[in-house]
């Protein structure tokens, strides 16, 4: 079985806002806000489309290449 190589979304910790909006635009559950501190994805469940990343009003969601 080959491995899928496909973006995915990389949060800063550190700078996110914890404001939710990453996980009401995710399309399919992805991600969470963990402690009301910070966003968690869930890399099972992410399809690697990126509206997190273009979304996010704190500008601190990049999509990277994974496998």
């Amino acid at each position: 079985m080959g491995t899928r190589k496909r973006p995915l979304p990389v949060v800063e910790r550190g700078s996110c806002v914890a404001c939710g909006t990453c996980q009401s635009v995710c399309p399919r559950g992805a991600i969470s806000v963990r402690r009301g501190l910070y966003a968690v994805v869930d890399p099972a469940r992410c399809v690697g489309c990126g509206m997190c990343s273009r979304e996010c009003p704190a500008e601190i969601i990049r999509m990277e290449v994974c496998t």
